[in-house]
């Protein structure tokens, strides 16, 4: 069976499709369901009505175009992420996932009959322009698309880089508006890294493509080189549309070295399948934080689902989106074939995150934080005159210079990324309750004084 997830050409201006390409073994096309008779009454209805539209509907169409319509038809009943694929949509659904793609870079889904913003993707055009998670696409270039689907619309979104378009957004609490966007050739670092503070490290996954649970680890085997021991480290899958599953597996693999990651369940034989750690686990121990919000989705809740579950790490954020299928691509000829939701995939409790999402275990809501002045001069010990010198010397009080130092960075981290601020928080607690002194050290506090 290939399990490689790849990109649908209709979601390639709008992000990553979170597909499991699963083809369909012999066996399970002549199971016993498969075989069952077709319902004839509603066989002949439908045949009445193909033949009541060929005569007599106002412009001459073709079969084939009729077919194609009801198989279109058919599919977008089912789900919002089965879909018929034809032509240059199949084409590029058989290409690999790459990372680089023409677009906006958001990735779309579809509500209620509108197209929804699932996430935009870092750094893209569509990111640039304000472009949120949540918000709708109710027209594009003034027409509007009420009913689309979302590779239909991303066909609209799509074009040459450095042409323009223009999308009419709604947003909870604002009057519809325009956005013109540039369209640009989108290459993708889905991995990127910092230090947020001494010991503590910020480690950034925008998407899952082929290659990101390898680019974890040499991001994390680099912070390892440059900065030593780590205290702590907060992942990051805000706005993470998803993309390949065994990517998500190899991302967790890194932090747990045994037990189950993820598995997956459907009717046909070979849809059942379960993915466990190994002892290629880079970081077993490193205290972890995760984020996730409403545009954590597919793979970036395999993710935060399994180290929840394994007690591994702390979920905080708000709950994700709730994409917890899989969908197999099942060749019709050589250049058609549908894209069909065949399974559902379950944390290691056996949770379904389909239409639920990842609950975080703090929520933790964006918000922006104001610095408050001080209108009245503050004191230390240190500014009296004649204080005491601290016994460590001037060794002691540089090293309170760099910790005043360390916390004019991390404010700066409160006043433009709430929710990562308290994360920080939340690893140093964790790190603030390690003993420093031996166990059962009475002395420790036998020589305190007030």
């Amino acid at each position: 069976m290939n399990l490689t997830c790849r990109l649908s050409r209709g979601l390639i201006a709008s992000g990553l499709a979170f597909s499991l390409l699963a083809p369909i073994s012999a066996s399970a096309q002549q199971s016993p369901e498969a075989a069952l008779p077709l319902p004839l009454d509603e066989v002949r209805m439908f045949t009445e009505a193909l033949e009541r539209i060929r005569r007599a509907y106002v412009e001459d169409i073709d079969d084939r175009t009729l077919l194609e319509n009801a198989i279109r038809g058919m599919l977008s009943g089912l789900d919002p992420h089965s879909a018929y694929m034809a032509g240059n949509d199949y084409e590029a659904l058989q290409e690999t996932t790459s990372g680089e793609f023409g677009g906006l870079g958001v990735e779309v889904g579809r509500e209620d009959g509108y197209i929804k913003i699932i996430a935009p993707i870092d750094d893209t055009p569509a990111d640039r322009a304000g472009i949120q998670s949540g918000d709708f696409i109710i027209a594009i270039d003034n027409q509007p698309v009420r009913e689309l689907l979302p590779e239909e619309a991303a066909n609209r979104m799509r074009g040459e880089p450095g042409t323009e378009v223009t999308v009419t957004i709604s947003r909870e609490g604002v009057e519809p508006f325009d956005v013109t966007i540039v369209r640009e050739v989108i290459s993708i670092a889905s991995v990127r890294s910092m230090m947020l503070e001494d010991g503590y490290a910020y480690l950034r996954v925008s998407q899952f493509r082929v290659n990101t649970g390898d680019e974890v680890v040499e991001e994390i085997e680099s912070l390892y080189e440059e900065h030593g021991e780590l205290k702590g480290m907060v992942m990051d899958l805000r706005n993470n549309p998803g993309g390949v599953l065994q990517a998500s597996v190899k991302v967790v693999d890194a932090f747990i070295d045994d037990g189950q990651i993820v598995y997956t369940k459907g009717r046909m034989e070979g849809n059942d399948l379960n993915f466990d750690a190994t002892i290629n686990t880079i970081a077993p121990d490193i205290p972890l934080v995760v984020l996730i919000n409403n545009g954590s989705a597919s793979a970036s809740e395999i993710v935060a689902g399994a180290l929840q579950d394994h007690g591994r790490a702390i979920i905080m954020g708000t709950q994700s989106f709730g994409k917890g299928s899989v969908q197999s691509v099942l060749p019709l000829d050589d250049k058609r074939a549908i894209k069909l939701t065949t399974s559902r995939y379950y944390t290691p409790s056996g949770r379904s995150i389909q239409a639920q999402g990842i609950v975080p275990d703090i929520e933790v809501d964006d918000a922006f934080v104001t610095r408050r002045s001080r209108s009245v001069a503050q004191y230390n010990e240190s500014d009296l005159q004649g204080h005491l010198e601290n016994e460590a010397g001037t060794e002691e009080v540089e090293s309170n210079e760099e910790m005043r130092e360390a916390l004019i960075s991390a404010e700066e981290v409160l006043v433009t990324d709430y929710p990562l601020n308290e994360a920080l928080n939340v690893l140093k607690g964790i790190n603030a309750f390690k003993p420093r002194n031996p166990v059962g050290s009475a002395s420790t506090f036998a020589q305190r004084e007030d």
